[in-house]
């Protein structure tokens, strides 16, 4: 009886480990990753290779999760070789792939049922992906034509049918406020209601608002977020973002019980992308001590 105690108790200490990993320690309130968009330029002008991500992250800023953008690596969803390799340099500097950014493979809300069906089968492959790399998550959008209502219930079943592919996988579906009616936080909260499914939920994004007040969308949002996106573009002389108000917006965060990954997006024109990705990083590590103590 000892001995079946003791094998229970270490296979349930073995299941609960992977979510240990990804929330944050009683030391900090959340943890950070780094998403790869905060360096797209030199990506686009072949200035980072896509495999050095993980390096990067981790020996340049200290990083320990990376969040992929597909359009870095499209070609490659289903080249098991190039997967295996992104997971050999990932495991080699001890770096938690955490989700991929989906973009460019249909509209999962699409009016017409053939192409939006044809969207979800788009991105199976990246589900796949998702899986072979240790990923909990993907990010997609929640593209759609019509009225706001009609929007909703397309995008909604676009994204229920895909998060019932992703279900079994044990993965996540996440939809970002990224331009359209996805920057509206009432509208997201809304079609992720229509959805109603535990395996599906938002990112909220600090940035990618044009006529919605961020702070309240993000209040909206952050009761069914699964990832968060720390977007920054300018600093003032102290080190703050200059757009946002990052200890208002974390504060929302932290209200919601949310302690696990906050990705750094940098996205600035006017600073280098290595400086403002060091400088987003201090500010949220700043917030990580302040934050904790309040």
């Amino acid at each position: 009886m000892e001995r079946r105690a003791f094998v229970l108790q270490a296979a349930l200490a073995a299941t609960a480990m992977p979510a240990m990993l990804h929330r944050a320690s009683a030391a900090v309130p959340f943890r950070i990753s780094l998403a790869q968009w905060s360096f797209h330029k030199a990506l686009f002008a072949k200035q980072m290779d896509h495999l050095d991500f993980a390096r990067i992250a981790h020996r340049d800023y200290g990083i320990e999760a990376i969040e992929y953008v597909n359009i870095f690596f499209k070609d490659r969803a289903t080249d098991a070789a190039y997967l295996a390799e992104m997971n050999t340099r990932a495991k080699g500097e001890g770096v938690y792939q955490h989700l991929i950014m989906v973009d460019g493979e249909g509209a999962l809300g699409d009016p017409d049922a053939v192409k939006r069906m044809q969207a979800v089968e788009n991105h199976r492959r990246w589900l796949d992906a998702a899986k072979t790399l240790g990923c909990a998550t993907i990010r997609v959008n929640a593209q759609s034509t019509g009225t706001p209502e009609e929007q909703q219930k397309l995008a909604a079943d676009g994204l229920r049918a895909l998060t019932e592919i992703a279900a079994p996988m044990q993965l996540n579906v996440v939809v970002e406020n990224h331009g359209g009616l996805s920057s509206h936080g009432d509208w997201l909260v809304g079609v992720m209601k229509l959805v109603n499914h535990p395996r599906c939920g938002t990112l909220p994004d600090f940035g990618n608002f044009y006529d919605y007040d961020r702070y309240q969308a993000v209040t909206e949002m952050m009761p069914y977020a699964k990832a968060v996106s720390a977007k920054s573009h300018d600093f003032d002389a102290a080190g703050n973002e200059t757009h946002t108000d990052y200890t208002r917006m974390m504060q929302i965060v932290l209200r919601a019980q949310f302690h696990s990954w906050v990705g750094i997006e940098y996205e600035g024109e006017t600073t280098p992308e290595p400086e403002g990705v060091r400088l987003t990083l201090a500010l949220l590590k700043r917030l990580q001590v302040q934050l904790r103590t309040a």
